[in-house]
């Protein structure tokens, strides 16, 4: 195991905690797009209710956290934080306490400035104080956020050295404790590039502002998220921010993604192996919300234990590859599971459209093989696949694929290679189909 929260830049080496914390990603609620500051412990709790009676907990879900607004404006005289007590009238550990008899696990949010993004007490100059505080009322992730954050001349380091400063905390005190240290997501919004330096101080990052419910915003994400999943792995990953699927959402253009639309935002966090936080009113939330985040076939392939790495994109579709295209990303992608070869493909027009690729494009298949195709949405097996696969998908819509080989090409399949531009004869001349 090589635990990211604890490398350190210009430090000596530290020893790996070899105890898996941090190897997957979250999965859990969060409190920030429904509720922003405007929560209270009973709201929250029957959120925490709605996801163990809607079978959310069950299927993974449990971490349950709480973002911005959950403090007073001013510290205590010896410098803590102070929970709101209006808002947590019982206090935080009875909040926790009460979180933990569900079955869930408790995340918190600070931020590396003076002051949260909400304009409550952030964490800087109080890294190893906070974390005393988060820890005795039963905290165990962090979500920590860049606002405020003080003047250069202040500081002598850049957003990286902000955030060790944090890593240095937890690590000191997990040491202390002798406890697994508290898990970090960095909430950085992707301007420092943090997909290449994020992995050695935290287990997630974010790479963007924060996100939208309409399909636009979900568009330009996944269209970031082509230029940089190869930087995913164990302990590890790019964070797309959360899951809007039942979010029928404010502002312009209004909310209320379409179903398809919903089901490609699922598929592609997923397979992509964000951490996935619900950030929709669960007490609220339809049958057809309850299938897109229940899928076990595709949160398996998130949580894959053996395989860290998530999908990538293999050929962009409506433009060129590797174009910038906040509108249009990426089309057709493609990685490896315990479970099969796994494929993406999405339909980025207004249309729907028919939408093809050939099996060799993925790394991950074997030449002159068929293979058995298993939908992951509807559930079902459908045959094999010889050389290339057709798919009719909706607007906006996702088709989601597991391959498994199945045996050897028919004898006499021609042309002799799906890429027959690469293939050649013993005698060193070129296939020419």
């Amino acid at each position: 195991m090589r635990p990211c929260y604890l490398t350190l830049l210009g430090a000596a080496s530290v020893a790996a905690l070899d105890n898996g914390v941090g190897k997957l990603p979250i999965l859990g609620y969060n409190t920030w797009n429904v509720f922003q500051c405007d929560y209270n412990e009973t709201v929250l709790l029957a959120q925490a209710q709605a996801m163990v009676d809607n079978g959310l907990l069950q299927a993974g879900y449990d971490w349950f956290m709480l973002d911005d607004c959950y403090s007073l404006k001013d510290r205590s005289d010896q410098g803590s934080i102070v929970a709101d007590p209006k808002k947590f009238p019982s206090g935080m550990k009875s909040f926790t306490q009460k979180l933990k008899s569900l079955g869930f696990r408790a995340g918190i949010y600070s931020d590396s400035g003076y002051k949260t993004c909400g304009g409550f007490p952030g964490s800087y100059g109080h890294e190893a104080q906070d974390l005393e505080t988060w820890s005795d009322w039963g905290f165990s992730y962090l979500k920590y956020d860049n606002c405020y954050i003080p003047f250069d001349r202040v500081t002598q380091e850049n957003v990286y050295g902000r955030y060790q400063r944090m890593t240095r905390a937890i690590e000191a005190h997990s040491t202390s404790t002798q406890s697994p240290p508290i898990q970090l997501a960095l909430c950085e919004w992707g301007w420092q590039q943090p997909w290449i330096w994020g992995g050695r101080l935290g287990q997630s990052w974010r790479v963007g502002g924060d996100i939208r419910p309409w399909w636009s915003a979900l568009a330009s994400i996944i269209n970031s998220a082509s230029f940089i999943a190869s930087y995913t792995n164990f302990y590890a990953r790019n964070d797309f921010d959360m899951l809007e699927v039942g979010n029928t959402g404010t502002g312009t253009p209004p909310g209320n993604l379409t179903f398809d639309e919903a089901k490609t935002h699922f598929t592609a966090w997923a397979l992509l192996k964000s951490p996935l936080f619900l950030g929709t009113d669960i007490t609220k939330a339809t049958p057809d919300t309850i299938s897109i985040l229940a899928n076990d076939d595709i949160l398996k392939i998130n949580q894959d234990p053996n395989v860290g790495e998530a999908i990538a994109p293999f050929r962009w579709g409506e433009n060129p590859d590797w174009t910038f295209d906040p509108s249009s990303p990426a089309s057709y992608w493609t990685g490896n599971s315990s479970y099969g070869v796994v494929f993406m493909v999405i339909n980025t027009l207004d249309i729907p459209q028919q939408m093809s690729f050939n099996l060799t494009e993925s790394w991950a298949i074997q030449a002159g093989r068929v293979y058995s195709v298993y939908d992951m949405w509807s559930h079902t097996q459908n045959g094999t696949a010889l050389r290339s696969i057709q798919v009719t998908i909706p607007p906006h819509g996702v088709s989601a694929l597991l391959l498994n080989d199945a045996g050897p090409e028919p004898c006499g399949t021609t042309p002799y290679c799906a890429g027959w531009w690469q293939c050649a004869y013993a005698n060193g001349t070129y296939y020419s189909n």
